[in-house]
């Protein structure tokens, strides 16, 4: 470099700055692989595989509500003004038993699994399950730079806590905080990256995903379990949409249909398995689908606050 002119040095530098700005600029493009997956859904969806049916064959979910959640005879009432009621009798619930849990398999206590929020649980047993489609030992991942991003927004459980007083006692809030979600997986896994609850509405599981694109593009991680969960286990919040008038009175969402009247409300829970593609390649991962693009942004000023804006849509 000593005998190189200035003029010669100074265009080897930018030549590897260059380089540098071209590498950078292709992590933060890098397409990120779905290396494993899982999910419960209604209908019996309750792997990848029978979603996939269901969805191929085109099933309708849509049921009423079982008497396990709520007696719907005595909230149903077709009126969406009456106060107190609900004017649909129908959504989309889980078959699975979701007080089920296997509480020792997960370290978790007796005494705290039943202060556990029923999403907490379906996030653990998910998680587990996406890894394992994954080929990935949960075991071995104690102690990496792994991400954990969840979207939820439900919080039934903690309003039965409430309303049947039994939320004071010392597991009330590491069972039913949004934030203990995320948490406690990153806890029972040991994992050591980021830990993250979203709660962004209906879009909460894409943001989540999204999200965890952007962690494992920076670095900040080197895999990520991305995923949502929503139960409905209290006629409450399904009380107060009735109130807005927000649901479709067959409890079905109609989407670019003239017929749409309101949203239908359901039930589920899905877990990704996400790396960048150069290491999923790498590591020798069945690669199940890539994402090569995501983006988030908001409504703004529209006619209200809950109504959607067509053009920001």
């Amino acid at each position: 470099m000593s005998n190189l002119s200035p003029l010669k040095r100074a265009l080897l530098a930018i030549e590897k700055m260059q380089s540098q700005l071209d590498r950078i600029k292709k992590q933060q493009t890098e397409p990120i692989a779905i290396v494993g997956m899982s999910c419960r859904f209604p209908g019996g969806a309750n792997n990848p595989d029978s979603f996939w049916e269901l969805l191929r064959n085109g099933v309708d979910t849509i049921a009423e509500v079982p008497m396990s959640r709520w007696d719907m005879d005595s909230f149903y009432d077709p009126n969406p003004g009456a106060p107190d009621k609900i004017y649909t009798r129908q959504a989309g619930f889980l078959d699975i038993g979701v007080d089920e849990f296997d509480a020792d398999f997960f370290g978790v206590a007796p005494r705290e699994a039943v202060e556990m929020d029923p999403q907490q649980r379906l996030l653990l047993e998910l998680s587990w399950e996406a890894l394992e489609n994954a080929g990935i030992s949960p075991n071995k991942l104690a102690g990496s730079k792994s991400g954990v991003f969840v979207g939820i927004n439900n919080s039934d459980y903690t309003q039965l806590q409430i309303s049947q007083d039994v939320a004071n006692n010392a597991y009330f809030f590491t069972g039913s905080a949004f934030s203990v979600a995320a948490g406690r997986l990153a806890y029972f896994l040991g994992l050591q990256g980021p830990a993250l609850a979203i709660d962004t509405a209906c879009s909460s599981s894409l943001v989540a995903v999204h999200l965890s694109c952007q962690s494992l593009r920076a670095r900040e991680c080197g895999l990520a379990l991305a995923g949502g969960v929503n139960l409905m286990l209290s006629p409450q919040t399904t009380i107060i949409l009735s109130q807005m008038r927000a649901l479709a009175a067959d409890g079905r969402s109609k989407t670019f249909d003239a017929s749409a009247d309101g949203y239908g409300r359901g039930e589920g829970c899905g877990v990704v398995v996400l790396k960048r593609l150069s290491d999923a390649v790498a590591d020798g991962d069945n690669i199940l689908g890539l994402i090569r693009g995501t983006a988030v942004n908001h409504d703004g000023l529209s006619s209200g606050l809950t109504v959607p804006n067509g053009l920001a849509q």
